[in-house]
């Protein structure tokens, strides 16, 4: 004889793949996404004579800004050009 199987165990499991999912987005993805639109919105607001941190840790001051670099001054006469998405930090904002 071949017996039934038990009702109600897939719901069961839909809830609970439902519940794993929507924890996972807030623990996981939720908090990604605003660290990367507030990366985005300082990258916007970059301007010349800004002194920034760079992802390797060189401190700089922006000379220039093009459409997807910026040019920065690390030291007396040496100039860089560095993609805007390397910024890490703003430390001083231009009139501040």
């Amino acid at each position: 004889m071949a017996q039934a199987a038990p009702s109600g165990g897939g719901s069961f499991m839909i809830i609970f793949y439902v519940l794993l999912f929507a924890a996972m987005w807030f623990l996981m993805i939720a908090p990604q996404r605003k660290k990367q639109k507030e990366h985005e919105k300082l990258v916007k607001e970059l301007g010349k004579g800004d002194e920034i941190i760079t992802n390797g840790g060189v401190i700089a001051t922006i000379v220039a800004v093009k459409e997807d670099r910026l040019v920065i001054r690390t030291a007396e006469d040496t100039k860089m050009e560095l993609g805007k998405t390397f910024v890490t930090q703003v430390l001083k904002k231009a009139g501040a």
